[in-house]
């Protein structure tokens, strides 16, 4: 029995074969089990989602070197920058781009190769594959054919820049990159702002400025945290209010990718304080103030907070009625 497990699994392609429970005993795991019937399929492909590190060389584990070396593949959003990687720790294995632009072609792919049998390593520029980075169609793709899929744990940025912030950790709340157009980012900020929990955003810096005044005025003047060149030679933390962030951030050529940290809100903002009306009738008072006249200023924040301008109208117009009362 154990010798036409060991045959099967050298198939080059999936097969479904129908063979007694027991041989599943006896096989050594190359074989999804269905639980439908008594056939078992031979995939004895794996994926790994590899961590590499996020500046700091030293911070990459054994077993991530290991699996690196031992994979048949490995798949990356730039080739040239995990080559110099594999280089300094001596790991010669193939690589195969994965990036944004060609992830749905290239996910279907590797499905194909894992299917085939082959172990594919997957790896991002820096940090830990998915987390704000390509890499969820193929995982979903691995999963959906019974494919086996392997986390490497390793270094995340926004875990490392959580642990030193000095801001509450027992919840929090991750949201990737805040979008980079102003609209949508005070749209996404709008959204959360009655969360409790401590708010986490990677930023690029050309944005920080921008990031750090939407912030200031949607959130209101809390503490945060920027964290850059994480486990780089010139690692920093900034800590302070938001108007202190943001008079620290104006007037500087900031490099690196950021981790911004906003604590959570107190609870002091209530519902009517949060409504769709509320929220229009401030962000038009805001643009007023800047100089923006009543017309643009309906208009954009309507844009902003995702409402048609007649219905913003309306509801500008019931709650300067309610105002008056």
């Amino acid at each position: 029995m154990v010798a036409a497990a060991s045959r099967f699994s050298k198939l080059t392609s999936p097969t479904t074969v129908s063979l007694p429970k027991a041989l599943l005993e006896q096989s050594s795991g190359a074989f999804a089990f269905r639980l439908s019937d008594d056939r078992i399929t031979a995939v004895a492909g794996k994926l790994f989602i590899i961590a590499t590190p996020i500046g700091n060389l030293e911070d990459i584990t054994e077993r991530a070197v290991r699996m690196l070396r031992e994979a048949d593949l490995i798949a990356c959003e730039d080739t040239r920058h995990t080559r110099k990687l594999l280089n300094h720790f001596g790991i010669s294995t193939s690589t195969i781009s994965y990036h944004e632009h060609n992830e749905q072609s290239r996910a279907e792919e590797l499905c194909g190769l894992l299917e085939a049998g082959k172990s594919i390593a997957l790896v991002s520029d820096a940090g830990t594959p998915l987390i704000s980075d390509p890499g969820f169609r193929v995982v979903n793709a691995a999963i959906d054919r019974g494919i086996s899929v392997v986390p490497i744990p390793g270094p995340v940025a926004f875990a490392a820049a959580l642990s030193a912030s000095g801001l509450p950790t027992d919840q929090f709340y991750f949201a990737g990159f805040l979008p980079p157009r102003s609209s949508a980012r005070r749209a996404k900020l709008i959204e959360l702002r009655a969360i409790p929990a401590t708010l986490v955003f990677y930023e690029a810096p050309h944005r920080i400025k921008a990031a750090l005044k939407d912030a200031l005025e949607i959130l209101g003047d809390r503490q945060a945290v920027v964290a850059r060149e994480l486990t780089k030679l010139h690692e920093e933390f900034t800590r302070g209010t938001l108007t202190e962030l943001f008079q620290r951030f104006a007037n500087s050529e900031s490099r690196g990718e950021m981790v911004l940290i906003i604590s959570g809100s107190d609870g002091s903002i209530s519902d009517s304080e949060t409504s769709p009306e509320t929220r229009l009738c401030d962000r038009i008072d805001q643009l007023e103030r800047d100089g923006v006249d009543s017309k643009t200023a309906l208009k954009q924040a309507a844009k902003e907070l995702g409402l048609k301008r007649d219905d913003a109208y309306r509801m500008l117009v019931n709650q300067k009625n309610r105002r008056s009362r």
